[in-house]
């Protein structure tokens, strides 16, 4: 493979680091104390995450044919690196809609501007100016992010394409937030709603449009973008319902949120409705009405957490779960060993498709 291929990760990281320190430099301009709340949004961005986004988005211009050793090689690097900046607000303003304290290993946006509020004895409430900052930094990187898209270098044509699935995306991950607070509010039992917020939510914008992105960017015809775009549609299902799982199961020290911090969110996620589906198919009422008790329970002790997980096993949810990774798996590698990806993309998706689906964080 190419150097770029290999030190891909490394090429978004010095992308987002110099596109935020000029942003930075910026904000400077217009007031120090906007400038201090930039440098938390940039610690945010460049302090974690695994650039999931922009690295499917890569491999989905190399298995177009886009060429590393080509003159747009930088610019496409810039273009996909956008993409951690439309995360960087969904994840703020998740947290925020979510009343989530933590976000690998430290306080989310929201919690971090309360505290600031609170120890500098500032008038007001700590909590609305916490949540207040948080709403404009998430807004701060969505459009950073178009900007950073616009500025990256692409040549007219690549740009022209690369607004189809950019728009279409930006679009489908807030229809899915708005989705998951609706459901919550319906309390909607349901698999299609929570599969349906699944696919708006993460599946779009996680792996779907960041393969369309980069597919077109390389000038990829209909047929290979709409074979990586189902492709996308699968394994991002799948990755959500292993997070699903990691939010009720998974080890806080690995996954940097407390566990069961989904139950005590009220999330409606898969797992929950398989879990009250399966309750009232074996006719077990008060299993059901246990689960229904503990969703949305903001007091959920670890005690009553280790419970709903030893229920959502007995049950059979956890495992229907897996066997749905593993069906939406199975399926997204059909579909790729059917589209003409050029390698080593076909190969590097794969492992992916796998690595995504069988992650412990």
């Amino acid at each position: 493979m190419h150097p770029c291929d290999t030190g891909f990760l490394g090429l978004v990281e010095r992308a987002l680091t110099d596109y935020l320190n000029r942003r930075r430099t910026e904000a400077a301009l217009v007031d120090e104390n906007f400038a201090v709340a930039v440098d938390a949004l940039a610690d945010f961005v460049l302090g974690g995450g695994k650039r999931i986004r922009p690295t499917f988005a890569w491999w989905g211009w190399r298995g177009a044919g886009g060429d590393p050793r080509g003159a747009d090689t930088e610019a496409v690097v810039m273009a996909v690196s956008a993409l951690e900046l439309i995360q960087a607000c969904a994840l703020v303003h998740d947290d925020l809609m979510d009343a989530s304290a933590v976000r690998r290993g430290s306080p989310t946006v929201h919690v971090a501007f309360a505290d600031l509020h609170r120890t500098s004895r500032w008038a007001g409430t700590a909590e609305r100016f916490g949540q207040a900052s948080a709403v404009l930094l998430g807004d701060l990187a969505l459009a950073w992010a178009d900007d950073m898209l616009r500025e990256s270098g692409l040549g007219a044509g690549q740009l022209s394409r690369a607004l189809e699935p950019w728009r279409a995306m930006r679009t489908e991950m807030l229809a899915g937030q708005y989705l998951d607070v609706l459901t919550q509010a319906h309390a909607d039992e349901s698999a299609e709603a929570a599969l349906r917020v699944d696919r708006l939510k993460t599946a779009a914008y996680t792996v779907e449009r960041p393969l369309h992105l980069g597919a077109v960017l390389a000038g990829a015809g209909d047929g290979l973008v709409q074979g990586l775009r189902q492709f996308g549609v699968d394994i991002g299902l799948a990755f959500q319902l292993r997070d699903d799982l990691l939010g009720v199961f998974g080890d806080p020290a690995v996954t940097g949120k407390p566990a069961g911090d989904d139950l005590r969110e009220g999330k409606r996620t898969l797992l929950a409705s398989l879990g009250l589906r399966l309750a009232e198919e074996q006719r077990r009422p008060a299993n059901a009405a246990r689960l229904r008790e503990a969703i949305g329970r903001q007091d959920l002790d670890e005690p009553a957490v280790d419970e709903i997980r030893a229920l959502l096993v007995d049950l059979g949810a956890v495992a229907a779960v897996e066997s749905r990774i593993d069906e939406l798996r199975d399926q997204a590698l059909a579909t790729l060993a059917a589209t003409p990806v050029a390698e080593p993309a076909a190969s590097e998706l794969a492992g992916l498709a796998v690595a995504a689906t069988r992650r412990n964080h």
